[in-house]
């Protein structure tokens, strides 16, 4: 799709007025937020969410997350017990998205869960994020702001390659600092279940809530991000990988890569992980716009942050339908 900056506004009060008026309308707006940007409707309109899953042609069945000002605008909408309040205490703002029983009077469209019973919110940190929510006044669905399965937006730019006119407006906040989407946790159960990793590590959550366990069939989709194949780039992607075979372009990690900027990068020549989440589509933008045949990736260390940086190149390399 090619790119088009006539949709992009910066993210002044002018422009973030002129989007939260948007979204008031039924429109979509692309935002930032400190994960990754999001394409957001008006989550109580049915007819505004309906045009989330057709700009990105995302399958009906894959829920949204909804993006709320505060943990109280949250509570008005879902069933936040005793886990759900000690998250939201510990992490809202932030990176952090919290699966829990919708409440019997919420006004958000039943398309936003799939027609599922529980309900995904998040109350983001971003600055912009929060000037949007808090003039919009409604809850923000809001998955991120590209074509389904492929590689997520952390800049403006990213949205008008993938989208185009096919979003009303995107503001221009800047590149996301953190790069990945938000962790995912299920709170609506007995047990706690990490549903997607992210910025936020399955031990901060632990801390918090105490055993954190794995979803019971990883195949059944309960949250965002869980497709087979997902964050893909057009060009395939190889894993572990030492060298590029003919023809691709070679993802580094650590002081081992050089970073020729041309068919090599690296994603952190000093082997920060918290660096490389924040580069890794970025990057991974950048070399698929080099039409190679491939994107070989060194191994990442399963530690850390590079448990979620793994899971988002597994799900890219991921055979595709």
């Amino acid at each position: 799709m090619p790119i088009s900056s006539a949709n992009i506004r910066p993210a002044d009060d002018a422009g973030i007025a002129e989007a939260a008026a948007c979204l008031a309308a039924g429109g979509l707006v692309a935002f930032p937020t400190e994960t990754v940007y999001g394409l957001g409707a008006d989550a109580c309109s049915g007819d505004a969410v309906a045009r989330i899953f057709d700009a990105k042609d995302r399958p009906q069945f894959n829920p949204l997350i909804v993006h709320l000002a505060s943990t109280e605008a949250s509570a008005r909408q879902g069933a936040l017990g005793e886990k759900a309040i000690a998250l939201a205490a510990a992490f809202w703002p932030g990176p952090l998205t919290i699966v829990v029983a919708q409440r019997p009077d919420t006004t958000i469209t039943p398309l936003v869960s799939a027609g599922g019973d529980t309900l995904a919110l998040r109350v983001p940190g971003h600055p912009v994020a929060q000037a949007l929510l808090q003039q919009a006044g409604c809850p923000v669905a809001a998955p991120s702001a590209n074509r389904s399965g492929r590689i997520s937006p952390t800049t403006a730019a990213h949205v008008a390659e993938s989208l185009g006119d096919r979003v009303d407006i995107i503001l221009d906040g800047g590149a996301c600092p953190g790069g990945l989407e938000s962790t995912i946790i299920d709170v609506s159960g007995d047990t706690p279940v990490l549903l997607r990793s992210g910025l936020i590590g399955r031990e901060d959550l632990a801390a918090v809530v105490g055993d954190v366990g794995d979803p019971a069939d990883p195949g059944e989709i309960q949250a965002p991000g869980m497709l087979p194949s997902h964050y893909a780039p057009n060009a395939a992607v190889r894993l572990n990988a030492t060298e590029p075979h003919s023809g691709e372009a070679l993802l580094g990690f650590g002081p081992g890569f050089s970073d020729d900027g041309a068919m090599m990068r690296n994603l952190s020549p000093k082997g920060d992980l918290r660096e490389a989440a924040a580069n890794l589509f970025s990057v991974l933008h950048d070399l698929d716009r080099l039409s190679v045949v491939g994107i070989a990736v060194a191994p990442i260390p399963e530690t850390g942050l590079g448990v979620p940086i793994n899971d988002r190149l597994r799900r890219a390399a991921a055979p595709r339908d």
